[in-house]
């Protein structure tokens, strides 16, 4: 029985073999669930005010597709790289795991790095987030969710360097994939911000 058990628990992927991981990660399933409430709440907020525009920009005027259209793929194409990663993880192959979390983590800079150029471009045209209600509303949504963005790309940079000083090894592993459901998560997120942010905001 002792022997099937070990047996079962070899068969298992890295990340879930130790008990402590497997609690951690469930964890982490409950910190994102906190982390939908925000999303929820600033969606929330944001229907409410989009109309609110006072001497400020209307969503049509403000919303340019294009760029966003440019983050969009950027940010789609690394939640696939990120699958990648995962997938090489659990065959072991640690050299094409820091290639495609390094590819990554390259994405997720661009589009942050998109996100700034856009919003100082907002700025310079429009005016701040105190120009009127709309302008809070989508500032504080987009931008919450470009901060989550930041932090996700400093997290898999310090994984790529605990990658490469510690090897694969179970919590390494059970680290990598935590950050995955951090990153596809925030993939979720945002294609819910480009529907009803972007695309709506520039249709109505």
């Amino acid at each position: 029985m002792i022997g099937q058990v070990q047996t079962d628990a070899r068969e298992r992927p890295l990340e879930f073999r130790d008990r402590r991981d497997n609690l951690a990660i469930l964890g982490f399933w409950f910190f994102l669930g906190s982390d939908v409430v925000l999303f929820s709440c600033l969606f929330a907020v944001y229907a409410v005010f989009q109309g609110r525009v006072a001497a400020g920009p209307t969503p049509r005027q403000l919303i340019s597709l294009g760029p966003v259209l440019v983050e969009t793929v950027a940010l789609l194409t690394s939640s696939f790289t990120c699958g990648l990663a995962i997938a090489a993880m659990r065959r072991g192959r640690t050299g094409p795991l820091a290639a495609w979390l390094g590819v990554t983590m390259l994405l997720g800079a661009g589009f942050v790095g998109m996100e700034i150029h856009e919003f100082a471009t907002d700025v310079r045209l429009f005016g701040t987030w105190h120009q009127s209600g709309f302008l809070s509303a989508f500032f504080t949504l987009v931008g919450t969710h470009g901060g989550h963005v930041s932090f996700g790309v400093l997290w898999g940079a310090a994984l790529l360097v605990l990658l490469w000083r510690q090897g694969l090894t179970p919590r390494v592993a059970r680290r990598l994939y935590t950050f995955s459901l951090y990153w596809h998560f925030l993939d979720i997120v945002w294609v819910f911000i480009f529907t009803v942010v972007y695309l709506a905001g520039k249709i109505t």
